[in-house]
């Protein structure tokens, strides 16, 4: 007991689990063979360059003239630079970074509301496991980061009656608001808050009295003023109130969440899913546990569940909620303690460094291996190949491919890319079924006037273009086939 007591160990356990995280992102490579990617390295380097946001569909052919909000530029910016700064080194780097930084902030997150290092850590790494490493590093990852944030203030707030701590809510939604889109989700969690407080106070009014719920100790006049500054915080970036439009477009697409993996319902295939519905279910464990119901934790678990189980990428939105309400059961008096102080931290970031440094080698995380990685996912052999050669566009490429060929072959516009927001299901279905080699791919228009088309080999498209008699076969490798009009 002593052991697990003393500073050396805590600071050591700590370190283990964030450089264990951090090597896995190093390991895995995710963030060079992630689609998405490049383009966001793409509009990142097109914002330095021309020193401004843009707000239409750069850089494709068949989205050009539409609107479109560069929601996640402040990310797109920093990628930008670590790519300029590392190479492909720098891209593994910021991904790295931003996945141990999630696994302290969720580790921050439990020690602050439990008081309880060994429950922390572990809890941290039950919570990490359920979700982390199902998916590349992406701006979602901001998201996770300061959802834990504000997550953490509002239960603190709660439960201290200090609305003194809401203070620090409206200049993260300014950072998170120009960072990624699901700013949404916090600033939902943020009006559950404050519906669930007033109404709490407002019932007795009405002399109805629900004794078995909390009672709200926070004021109400300030909870309102918060709310409206952090509101108002969300448009204060370049983009002003136009991603709210984004948000309300991606409530009324379809097709992207019927063929994209990451959009649709649990499978239930991985133990990570099953992992997941348990801390849902402890989560309401531990809100139910209590002598009296917290109204906020009851409805953000309630609500946040039907969100995650219905699309897997939103896993971390009900994982958090229930590891919080899990960390926040009262501690014994003997068994709580004051948290880490900032030299500890200092020492546990110096640790976690020093150990993703020393595991580098071992993860095969170098130049060489990185660029292996995405010469083994991406067509760039036959990028090479037309740069020696004098085919010219306009250019046809598959889904998958076009944030790498914005990115590795600038002068030709692609005709789709991951921006799904920016495409709409139209043009998604139209490109989907094309690259299925269904019927309509004939009178595909993009595909009609194209002068160069490259297709990863293995999509039916690539195959079928082998019989048709608009275009000739040029290259062909196991990754990619590149076809030129007759």
């Amino acid at each position: 007991m002593n052991f697990l007591r003393n500073r050396w160990a805590r600071i050591s356990a700590l370190a283990l689990f964030l450089a264990g995280i951090g090597v896995y992102s190093l390991r895995t490579k995710y963030a060079v063979i992630d689609p998405d990617t490049w383009w966001h390295l793409k509009v990142g380097d097109w914002i330095l360059r021309y020193s401004a946001i843009p707000h239409t569909g750069i850089l494709s052919r068949s989205a050009i003239a539409r609107p479109w909000v560069a929601y996640s530029w402040g990310y797109e910016v920093l990628l930008s630079f670590f790519y300029s700064w590392f190479g492909l080194l720098g891209i593994g780097i910021l991904a790295a970074a931003l996945t141990v930084g999630i696994g302290a902030a969720v580790y921050g997150m439990l020690q602050r509301l439990s008081g309880r290092f060994w429950l922390s850590v572990i809890l941290a790494g039950v919570t990490c496991a359920s979700f982390l490493f199902n998916g590349a590093p992406r701006p979602v990852f901001f998201s996770m980061i300061l959802f834990c944030v504000i997550l953490t203030l509002l239960l603190e707030a709660q439960r201290t009656a200090r609305v003194q701590l809401l203070y620090w809510l409206p200049p993260v939604f300014l950072v998170w608001a120009n960072f990624h889109i699901q700013f949404i989700y916090g600033l939902f969690t943020v009006c559950l808050f404050v519906g669930v407080h007033l109404s709490l106070q407002l019932l007795p009014t009405l002399k109805i009295h629900l004794n078995f719920l909390l009672p709200s100790k926070l004021p109400a006049i300030p909870l309102v003023v918060i709310l409206a500054l952090c509101g108002l915080a969300t448009i204060l970036g370049p983009n002003s109130y136009h991603p709210y439009f984004v948000v309300l477009a991606y409530t009324k697409a379809k097709f992207a969440y019927k063929v994209i993996s990451e959009l649709q319902p649990l499978p239930f295939r991985l133990w990570s899913n099953f992992l997941e519905l348990f801390l849902a279910a402890a989560g309401f464990y531990a809100v139910g546990w209590q002598k009296k119901i917290d109204a906020f934790k009851l409805a953000l678990l309630a609500i946040a569940s039907v969100v995650a189980f219905r699309t897997m990428r939103d896993a971390w939105f009900i994982v958090f909620p229930a590891a919080a309400c899990i960390a926040d059961l009262p501690a014994p008096e003997t068994s709580a303690r004051r948290g880490e102080s900032w030299r500890d931290f200092a020492l546990v970031a110096a640790a976690t460094v020093l150990l993703l440094f020393l595991a580098a080698p071992f993860a095969r995380f170098s130049t060489r291996e990185l660029d292996r990685a995405v010469s083994d996912n991406f067509p760039v052999d036959a990028v090479n190949f037309l740069r020696r050669s004098s085919f010219s566009g306009p250019l046809y490429n598959n889904l998958n491919w076009g944030g790498f060929l914005m990115w590795y072959l600038p002068e030709l516009p692609v005709a789709i890319d991951g921006r799904n927001d920016l495409y709409g299901d139209q043009l998604d279905e139209l490109f989907y079924n094309s690259e299925s080699a269904g019927p309509s791919y004939e009178s595909d228009p993009y595909l009609a006037d194209a002068g160069l088309v490259i297709l990863e080999s293995r999509i039916p498209l690539s195959k079928i273009l082998t019989i048709d008699p608009r275009f000739r076969l040029v290259y062909q490798d196991q990754i990619a086939t590149v076809y030129v009009r007759r």
